[in-house]
């Protein structure tokens, strides 16, 4: 038997202003989607904001319906409208931000397991990290150098060959 450690460095930013232009750019973007998300039910609203290697920015938000398991989290509709819009097109970056309408989120908000997994597919798939920016309403922001680190051992269609 062996034992093994699996660790990861991020960055850890005190505000907003201590990003650097492209990543103030990116949030802000996930900022103005968040601040449209349609969450009825759980009034805890999600950005995200999608930054594609020719530059453009995709901007998604959660989406609840009545019946719960019908919604959608702000990554997976960014990341698919990415997908189905610029196909093949490399993702840079991911910018997230969470806010409540009943009290302060003052923690970054990171994504659920199925975000995370959707996230992966496109990490594996291009060959290169994906940035993750993570923010709350207020308060520090995170920067993850990769999905994968958010997701260690992560299921990919290596598996399935």
């Amino acid at each position: 038997m062996s034992q093994k450690k699996i660790s990861f460095d991020i960055t850890v930013y005190d505000s907003f202003n201590e990003l650097n232009n492209d990543n103030q750019n990116l949030m802000s973007a996930a900022v103005k989607a968040r601040n449209r998300a349609y969450a009825p039910y759980s009034s805890f609203n999600v950005g995200a904001s999608v930054l594609l290697e020719n530059g453009e920015i995709i901007e998604g938000n959660n989406q609840e319906n009545a019946s719960y398991p019908s919604g959608l989290c702000a990554e997976r509709v960014a990341v698919f409208y990415a997908g189905a819009k610029y196909p093949g097109m490399k993702i840079k970056a991911i910018a997230i931000t969470a806010a409540s309408i009943n009290h302060e989120v003052s923690e970054p908000a990171a994504p659920c397991g199925n975000c995370r997994q959707a996230i992966s597919e496109y990490e594996f798939r291009q060959h290169e990290p994906i940035k993750i920016l993570l923010m709350g309403e207020t308060g520090s922001i995170i920067e993850c150098n990769s999905l994968a680190d958010l997701l260690p051992l992560g299921f990919n269609s290596s598996f399935l060959n």
